[in-house]
């Protein structure tokens, strides 16, 4: 049997919570016990354990693995889920960035068929 995934820490939720405040349009649910946000039926956005994932177009993705060593998102190992990074801590800690890159998140999955 494998291990079991950690509970994201009450901070992290929180600020996830607080970050999603200004975005319109969205849906939050939980996935695997934690909070995620979809839009038009796909997800872009959620924690898993310490990590706060999103999903991007492959241009963002690769400037923030190259230049802010973001690292793709495997939920569990030889599992990637391509589209996904985890986001740097140091983006996380700067709400300017953070919010930013939430909205380009939103753009684009906005660009792709409903679910």
């Amino acid at each position: 049997m494998g291990s079991k995934w950690k509970r994201s820490s009450q901070e992290l939720i929180d600020h996830f919570h607080e970050s999603m405040i200004d975005f319109e349009g969205i849906d939050r649910k939980k996935m695997f016990g934690y909070p995620c946000c979809f839009c038009n039926g796909n997800m872009f956005t959620g924690l898993h354990e310490e990590n706060w994932v999103l999903r991007l177009p492959p241009d963002m993705r690769e400037h923030l693995i190259n230049e802010h060593q973001a690292k793709q998102f495997q939920p569990m190992p030889n599992r990637t889920m391509k589209e996904y990074i985890i986001i740097p801590k140091a983006i996380i800690s700067c709400q300017k960035a953070l919010q930013s890159l939430i909205a380009k998140s939103i753009d684009y999955v906005k660009s792709l068929p409903p679910k």
